[in-house]
């Protein structure tokens, strides 16, 4: 799709074969089953009914696009929903004239899900590989046929069904793995890519050791000078917190909603794995450089909160995401430091010498613990065959091609966009400054949106887009401990402090469900948009009661107000009003703003 115009107006759509029935809101929508071998060997028999969306271009047909999500364990149909008219608005504003259409991958969605309950619900790496081969137990036979090479086959099936010659493809994630997976097994069929927060083909090595490499630079950029009310450097906070936490984990109780306490503990991969998750999550963002620097002074609360908040809004329904299909997928695919054909019982052993014998800097600043983040650990004990799925080796089409890769994006760091797009003469690079995975949704600037748009329509856009704001900025350091009452003041800036830090804790969750302050109390969303605090805290003593509803953003920024009653018996007594983000009021006996 680089010069999409110009690639797609030489093709024209030929009739679909396989027949669709009008399905969802949008109107022109088909949907259709396209029926594939589990195994096209034929050894092992059995079929897998793909569900397939199809939604027509309106106007001038220009082409045909195929949507492709990332997981992998995310079906495609599922994810992008154009029955929603709303999402199919986006999608043919990126791809004006062409036919869209997105498939659930077998094992996912609509198609032959595959669903482990232990698996799916498992928060920690520990015995997540006894998991996954319970897993691949349930699956039986048709466990080693849901590799990236079986999931290309399946998407020339579905686009030779619907009775198209050549097709474009917008992955993202690994979506687009897939993309120049099939782009290099069946190259006369594509017309071109457009490629959000790329994975290369020959990623991920078996430990992620790119991903850990890459996130201290991450990590500089994206905080520049927005984190330094927080700390003066996040980065070195990050390493040393995790490499202090990979020697001794940190054990802690954890404020629950009802008021209840829950134990929690945080070691160092732990920890890694939450500052990656907050590429796709910026609450979580927001909070981070100040809750490292406090669990780097000693104050370990506000931390092991976090975690237990991003270990609550990963838990994902199999229909959302199939951690089934992703075990069956990266355990197929590898690459693992043992041969695909080996005895799963000699593999852990063989894994722990493969690590032992990495060279130093292998992880950057990390120790070897950092390999926990890797699919390796997670597939030791996956049934014969393990790894080896390899991808065609077949050169790259010379097709236009678009890529995008924010410049927080942890899992998938702009080298290995770099690298892709290298390889296509045809081939230009975004990149969206400030914005984390998933370019293209998570922007919301709509700069990236844009960038796809123009070229698709003009076969080229914008190299650069400028650095966008915060939803929610990060947060200042998180106040001290108060030994006495607090004056008006004191009172007041640990207010600011508690407000913002609820506004970052509404969008880490999603506004989905109750969350405890650090000190307790609970943030409760509500259904207009915005929170209701009950005695909400993070320094015990200072609670704040009242309701917090979005209002009207000024630019990226959201914009909250709203009345809050300040209490606690270290606090000065009052009430505090919030327009626009700014607050004023009475603390005690003296009037703010």
């Amino acid at each position: 799709l680089a010069a999409l115009s110009a690639a797609f107006v030489l093709v024209s759509p030929t009739p679909a074969f396989a027949a669709g029935a009008p399905c969802g809101r949008t109107p022109g929508l088909l949907c259709s089953t396209v029926t594939v071998p589990l195994d096209r060997t034929g050894a092992v028999p059995g079929t897998i009914g793909l569900h397939v969306e199809e939604l027509p271009a309106t106007g001038t047909p220009r082409g045909t696009v195929f949507l492709l999500a990332g997981g992998p364990g995310q079906g495609s149909a599922h994810t992008f929903d154009l029955g929603t008219v709303a999402n199919a608005l986006v999608f043919r504003f990126l791809f004006p004239g062409y036919t869209l259409v997105a498939y659930d991958d077998r094992g996912t969605g609509g198609s032959g899900l595959l669903n482990c309950p232990a698996l799916q619900t498992a928060t920690t790496v520990t015995g997540e590989d006894a998991l996954a081969s319970a897993c691949a137990t349930s699956i039986g036979a048709g466990s080693p046929f849901y590799g990236t090479v079986d999931h290309a086959a399946d998407l020339d099936a579905v686009r030779s069904s619907l009775g198209f010659d050549k097709i474009s493809l917008y992955g993202v994630s690994y979506g687009t793995k897939l993309a120049l997976a099939y782009a290099s097994e069946y190259p006369s069929h594509v017309a071109g890519l457009v490629l959000d927060s790329v994975l290369p083909t020959d990623l991920p090595d078996p430990y992620s050791a790119n991903v850990a490499r890459s996130m201290p630079a991450t990590l500089d950029a994206w905080c520049a000078d927005a984190c330094k009310a927080a700390t003066p450097n996040f980065a070195e906070d990050v390493i040393a917190v995790a490499n202090k936490l990979a020697v001794k984990p940190a054990k802690g109780l954890v404020i629950q909603p009802n008021g209840r306490t829950k134990s929690d503990t945080l070691d160092g991969a732990s920890l890694l794995s939450v500052v990656v998750d907050a590429d796709l999550n910026p609450g979580l963002a927001a909070e981070l450089p100040a809750a490292v620097h406090a669990a780097r002074l000693g104050v370990m609360a506000p931390l092991l909160r976090l975690h237990a908040l991003d270990t609550q809004t990963n838990e994902l329904s199999a229909t959302d995401l199939s951690a089934g299909l992703f075990a069956a997928t990266v355990c197929r695919d590898g690459p693992f430091p043992w041969a695909a054909d080996s005895s799963p019982a000699s593999r852990p052993a063989l894994l722990k010498q493969a690590i032992a014998a990495l060279p130093a800097g292998t992880f950057g600043p990390f120790g070897n613990y950092a390999a926990q983040l890797g699919n390796a650990v997670l597939c030791d004990e996956w049934p014969t065959p393990s790894g080896g799925a390899a991808i065609s080796p077949n050169p790259l089409p010379n097709v236009p091609v678009l890529a995008l890769s924010g410049g927080f994006d942890m899992r998938t760091p702009t080298a290995g966009a770099q690298s892709v797009i290298a390889q296509f003469p045809q081939g230009q690079l975004v990149v969206v400054p400030g914005v984390g995975h998933s370019v293209v949704t998570a922007d919301p600037s709509e700069c990236a949106a844009v960038a796809v748009h123009d070229w698709v329509m003009n076969g080229s856009a914008a190299s650069t887009c400028p650095r966008s704001g915060f939803l929610v900025p990060p947060l200042g350091a998180f106040p001290t401990t108060l030994k006495t009452k607090a004056g008006p003041a004191t009172t007041y800036a640990i207010v600011q402090k508690t407000i913002r830090e609820a506004d970052a804790a509404w969008l880490l969750i999603n506004a989905q469900s109750p969350v405890a302050g650090v000190a307790g109390g609970t943030m409760t969303p509500i259904s207009i948009g915005g929170y209701r605090l009950d005695n909400y805290s993070v320094v015990p003593g200072v609670a704040l009661s009242g309701q917090i509803v979005l209002g009207q953003s000024m630019g990226v920024t959201l914009s909250f107000h709203g009345t809050i009653t300040v209490a606690g018996k270290l606090a000065a007594h009052g009430d505090v009003q919030l327009l626009q983000n700014t607050l004023t009021g009475t603390l005690g006996n003296r009037t703010f703003g």
